[in-house]
């Protein structure tokens, strides 16, 4: 597979489907807290017949090395290190939770390059409850893969195959733990509600209905300040990549396939 090195990390990624650009503008998929590029695997497979796709394994996630990123700005700042490297310019990013933050700050930092956007379970600010907030911080005092196990558990709606929860949480509790707990306060940390008014690239904004991680009232509050967005609720969890993978790459196939206005 190919790698890129940025900044102190290896990243490996993929890069495919057609260049000649009459499939449309590249689409760059980014994947959530603890995941890798995988968790797209339907939806980069069914683009990649008919536009250039791109999408990584962000620093320290899957099989990219290199020490985990301690905020939000440093692993779009990887996106971009690599879109340049392979010459991508106009992109629409397709960001998972983390992802989608991700996929916001280079909306922002890189308005000219970003001609649409879809977040997928994300929100622009992190926001507890004091029940939550003290719930979260005592987590963390938890022994690691136990904080990990919880964690990707609740990500998952009722009723999602219990053998596939397991083999999702293995596959998180691979990540290295300063990586898990960087990126985990990376995301604490980021806050662009009030700078979403600004993104005029048009943005499908899809998300689970039964979302704890986070919820779907955090995630009202963020369209609520969007001046261009449509917003589609799936019967799903968090994982919504992987719990409902044909309906939410049938809504993306739609939005970035719709003319503009």
């Amino acid at each position: 597979m190919p790698e890129l090195e940025v900044d102190g990390a290896v990243l490996v990624y993929d890069d495919e489907g057609p260049r000649d650009g009459d499939g449309g503008v590249p689409l760059v998929f980014i994947h959530g807290w603890t995941a890798d590029r995988h968790r797209w695997d339907d939806q980069f497979a069914h683009f990649a017949t008919g536009r250039r796709v791109v999408r990584l394994d962000l620093r320290g996630h899957g099989g990219s090395t290199g020490a985990g990123a301690r905020t939000v700005d440093q692993l779009a700042a990887d996106v971009v290190v690599l879109l340049d490297h392979l010459e991508v310019g106009r992109f629409v990013p397709v960001g998972h939770s983390m992802g989608g933050m991700i996929a916001q700050t280079l909306a922002l930092t890189h308005p000219e390059r970003v001609t649409r956007m879809v977040l997928v379970d994300s929100i622009s600010r992190m926001t507890y409850s004091w029940a939550r907030g003290l719930l979260l911080a005592v987590s963390t005092l938890l022994p690691f893969k136990l904080f990990v196990a919880i964690n990707i558990q609740r990500a998952f709606a009722p009723g999602f195959p219990k053998e596939k929860i397991r083999a999702y949480i293995d596959a998180s509790a691979a990540t290295p733990r300063e990586v898990v707990m960087t990126c985990y306060g990376a995301m604490r940390a980021f806050d662009v509600l009030d700078r979403v008014g600004t993104i005029t690239a048009p943005t499908l904004i899809a998300h689970g209905y039964h979302d704890i991680q986070l919820p779907l009232s955090q995630m009202l509050r963020m369209a609520n300040a969007y001046p261009d967005a449509v917003v589609r609720i799936v019967d799903a969890g968090h994982e919504l990549p992987v719990e409902r993978p044909a309906e939410l790459t049938a809504l993306i196939d739609r939005f970035v396939t719709a003319p503009t206005a």
